[in-house]
């Protein structure tokens, strides 16, 4: 009951929550779909997923493993920036292979860790990881789901896909890079005295065992049974991961499915959409881009790709479109909800959303230097 209170508390003060809240009653009025269809509007396969990865990931945070692995980081690193610059890179290098969301939330715990010993700002940071999740895994066709989606749908070789995402990807990193450089200082690290973090070896064996099988598991379209094997062997042998886990976030996953998808469904945006040229090249640049800041980059892939066959252009156009507004992604409102910092939307906008413009221009030019533009 505690817990339950405390999901309700949280939610009543989650100003993103509120919005989609505010927006379904709008919504619900416009939309010719009925009420009792809602919950199918829910991708179940995705958010069991998430459940899962919150679920284990909680319980590595709570193994204490991620404390000690943190203070490992911030003794074998010289400064602030240093720090900064090793977990936004690899964040960038693990969602090549382990997705956006996977990427997340192996390091935002990690870094909530480390800013917890140091002075380091963990909000700006975490802003950085979402933006360098968004660049790294544009690169891979296994690095998020619309590449995913659009490497089926085009049955090019993985070199391929890599070969021609390489240009947008080598730039957006070298930018953040850059930013990076100059967000964090060359300040030396103090570490705050705290005491050892006590390990607990079941619990981080058990969560380290079942990643991997969870993850083929999920690949595989079996995410509900696994995360419903999940949920009884933690409530069997560590109840608090359960108890501390934030269903709140499924809460706001669950309600921006459903908004998203009514609005996708709703005659005007249908007609809209069938009235845009998009068998220009520019145009469907620019609108797979504006697309993505209104009903998230995955949605604008699968909906895009039904007026288009040019995988090449909207696989730069939805990648491009993962940064901006932080609905572009639904990485980025995993990593400003993990943050815990309810401000965190502010400075994520006041970085992502030039992000976006650059991003839209680097692309833009290395279509055209391809010649796909």
């Amino acid at each position: 009951m505690q817990a339950l209170l405390r999901v309700f508390r949280g939610l009543a003060g989650d100003r993103f929550f509120l919005i989609l809240l505010a927006a379904l009653l709008v919504l619900a009025g416009a939309s010719p779909t009925p009420i009792a269809a809602y919950p199918s509007l829910v991708d179940g396969g995705t958010l069991a997923a998430l459940t899962g990865l919150l679920l284990l990931t909680k319980g590595l945070e709570l193994s204490g493993v991620l404390q000690r692995l943190g203070l490992r980081l911030v003794r074998a690193m010289p400064s602030e920036r240093a720090i900064a610059l090793s977990l936004v890179l690899a964040a960038a290098v693990l969602s090549m292979v382990l997705t956006n969301d996977v990427a997340l939330f192996v390091v935002v715990p990690l870094t909530l860790g480390v800013c917890r010993l140091t002075s380091l700002p963990s909000t700006r940071l975490i802003v950085f990881e979402a933006l360098a999740v968004n660049a790294g895994s544009a690169l891979t066709p296994i690095g998020n789901p619309q590449n995913l989606f659009l490497w089926q749908l085009a049955k090019v070789s993985f070199g391929e896909f890599m070969g021609h995402q390489a240009p947008l990807v080598a730039a957006l990193l070298v930018g953040l890079a850059a930013l990076t450089w100059v967000a964090f200082g060359r300040r030396e690290v103090h570490l705050t005295p705290a005491p050892e973090t006590p390990l607990d070896g079941r619990l981080l064996g058990l969560s380290a065992c079942l990643y991997a099988p969870f993850l083929v598991a999920a690949d595989f379209g079996h995410a509900s049974w696994a995360v419903a094997v999940l949920l009884v062997l933690f409530l069997v042998g560590h109840r608090r991961v359960v108890l501390d886990l934030d269903w709140g976030l499924l809460l706001v996953f669950a309600l921006m499915f459903i908004d998203l998808r009514l609005l996708a469904q709703l005659p005007a945006v249908k007609d809209a959409m069938a009235g845009l040229d998009l068998q220009q090249p520019l145009n469907l640049y620019l609108v797979s881009i504006g697309a993505s800041q209104l009903i998230s980059n995955v949605p604008a892939a699968i909906a895009l790709s039904e007026y288009t066959a040019d995988w090449r252009v909207l696989a730069y156009g939805v990648n491009v479109g993962g940064f901006g507004f932080m609905v572009g992604s639904l990485a980025n409102l995993i990593a400003l909800r993990m943050s815990g910092d309810a401000r965190a939307w502010r400075l994520f906008h006041a970085y992502a959303v030039p992000a976006l413009l650059l991003s839209a221009v680097l692309g833009a030019a290395g279509l055209h230097f391809m010649g796909c533009l």
